[in-house]
């Protein structure tokens, strides 16, 4: 999977774009208590997200792969 686009959203969730045009969903509050994680508890560093292509990272560091993404997102039916 490429991620093509991803935009934050409320609640700590993150709107995901797949090259080919899948949509889908990506609840980051599981991982908010893990150490890496933890800034992001401020909604200013959830929101520096930076794209990969393969991966999604922020400026604190903390970061996961499309795979991880892929397994956990929920994703919304093509129209």
């Amino acid at each position: 999977m490429r991620i093509a686009e991803i935009v934050p959203k409320d609640d700590y969730v993150l709107y995901i774009v797949t090259d080919d045009g899948k949509t889908g969903l990506f609840d980051v509050k599981p991982y908010l208590d893990s150490e890496a994680f933890t800034p992001l508890k401020d909604k200013t560093e959830f929101e520096r997200i930076h794209n990969g292509h393969y991966f999604i990272e922020w400026d604190c560091g903390a970061d996961l792969s499309a795979d991880t993404i892929q397994l956990r997102w929920q994703s919304e039916p093509l129209n």
